[in-house]
């Protein structure tokens, strides 16, 4: 289906087409680029320019760029402009602007991702739905995820991220949503903000791109919530909140079952039970927050709760994998829970709940009794306290069930150093330096969690814990 014309495109962006070219994707990377994509030359680590000639010889319907790059042809097709970046922003615009589809947005401190592929999952089930890749979030990926949205989307789910002050207000206008959904706000990005409630702030800011008549949907359980509910009656928006202390749709139970999360909720009086394949109370959390988004959109949250059922989690955040140890012998396993996209002492926490919760298998390896066990790296960008932050995850109640926690980097040493000293294993500077003696860490029966920052290559770890043995069929769950 094409999704550009070389006229359309270049009345959007205010630019020259070259040729008369139809694309029908948008993309800024040629390692994915597609066969009838355009290629968009944006100014990054590298200058985009330098891979046209690439992508057109990969298949390109054309290239978007500000000049004619070395080693193209004069008459290959191109769609020329002042400013790359701002012309995929008008692109962006263009899309949306031509589009009938009830658009959703969603930030927060924790969960975003999670949170879009849920929406996705859900009204994939009620309507031609488009939705972000992988956390394409920032100030090129919001207008990418809207130039690539088909003119008959029915439902669009843009996810908006932010790094320092200012950020989430223009993205927000860009994508001009219909409902804008906070998972929660917590303590991340603290490097450049004063304190959590200037990220509230910045999270709250999403509201302020709402359609007239939109509906703001947020966490109610936060010591920020009062900042969110104000910046969303400034933007005159509805409001349905969610959580354990809402009115509006509340959380009346969580309960891990194995590997699944039975949640028992009230959706403004009407009683619903639906089940998420995944462990995690924040998984609950947030899977509330989407049925608040379905009703806000006004499709149906009987269907979505079902359709619930149908999501898993993104690699790297919270997928769970059990490891065959053994070609022949089948209860030699051991699960892996793969979180090393991303932490902060919020989502630490979460992550350290699902692994206390988890059930280890004792008498079927060299270590008769089950364990679980931690490999936990830094969690960045916390500011000035965040030695005392990861020194106070050496505190969190789940510890308490974990038997062992190997600690990555400098920061995590603060916690390693504050654990009781038959529950800290080995501490080491880098994942590097972590991994050659993981598998005379780990047993059958156990059950293990990789977790920190992205920076920390806490996936180093989760590739060596893989190449212990195989992942069984079906055995990729959610966690």
């Amino acid at each position: 289906m094409t999704l550009w014309t070389a006229s359309d495109a270049a009345a959007a962006t205010k630019g020259q087409a070259r040729g008369d070219w139809q694309a029908t994707g948008v993309s800024i990377d040629t390692r994915t680029l597609q066969a009838g994509d355009l290629f968009v030359a944006l100014k990054d680590q590298r200058d985009g320019h330098e891979f046209v000639a690439q992508a057109l010889k990969k298949g390109a319907a054309a290239a978007l760029v500000t000049h004619i790059p070395e080693g193209v042809a004069e008459d290959a097709p191109l769609l020329l402009v002042d400013d790359v970046l701002a012309a995929l922003e008008r692109l962006g615009v263009a899309a949306r602007a031509r589009t009938k589809a009830r658009v959703v947005a969603v930030t927060g401190s924790v969960g975003k991702t999670s949170t879009k592929e849920m929406l996705r999952e859900v009204l994939s089930r009620q309507g031609r739905t488009h939705a972000a890749e992988a956390s394409y979030n920032n100030h090129w990926g919001v207008p990418l995820t809207l130039a690539r949205m088909p003119a008959n989307t029915e439902f669009a789910v843009i996810e908006i991220g932010m790094n320092h002050p200012g950020e989430i207000a223009p993205l927000a206008h860009l994508a001009r949503p219909h409902v804008a959904m906070i998972t929660t706000v917590a303590a991340a990005h603290l490097e450049a903000f004063e304190n959590i409630e200037g990220i509230a702030r910045e999270k709250a800011a999403i509201f302020s791109g709402l359609e007239p008549g939109g509906v703001a949907v947020m966490n109610a359980d936060l010591e920020t919530s009062s900042i969110l509910r104000s910046a969303a009656e400034s933007a005159q928006a509805g409001i349905i909140e969610f959580g354990q202390d809402a009115n509006d749709y509340r959380l009346i139970s969580a309960r891990i079952v194995s590997d699944q999360t039975i949640v028992e909720a009230d959706l403004d009086g009407e009683p619903v039970v639906f089940k998420i394949m995944s462990a995690g109370r924040h998984f609950a959390m947030n899977g509330l927050g989407v049925l608040g988004v379905i009703k806000a959109l006004g499709a149906d949250t009987g269907l979505a709760a079902v359709a619930l059922a149908g999501w898993m989690p993104y690699k790297g955040r919270g997928v769970r994998e059990v490891i065959a140890l053994d070609p022949v012998e089948e209860d030699m396993t051991l699960q892996l829970y793969d979180d090393s996209y991303n932490a902060n002492p919020t989502s630490m926490g979460a992550a350290l709940n699902v692994l206390a919760a988890a059930e280890v298998i004792h008498d079927i390896g060299r270590v008769s009794k089950g364990r679980r066990i931690a490999y936990l790296g830094d969690m960045k960008e916390l500011g000035t306290d965040a030695a005392d932050m990861h020194r106070a995850m050496a505190l969190h109640p789940a510890i308490e069930a974990i038997d062992q926690v190997h600690a990555i980097g400098p920061l995590m040493k603060h916690m390693w150093q504050a654990l009781p000293e038959h529950k800290r294993g080995r501490w080491s500077e880098s994942a590097d330096e972590m991994v050659g003696s993981i598998r005379g860490d780990l047993d059958a029966g156990d059950v293990v969690l990789a977790k920190g920052s992205l920076s920390m290559r806490l996936a180093v770890v989760v590739d060596v814990i893989r190449k212990m043995g195989q992942v069984t069929p079906g055995g990729k769950e959610g966690a």
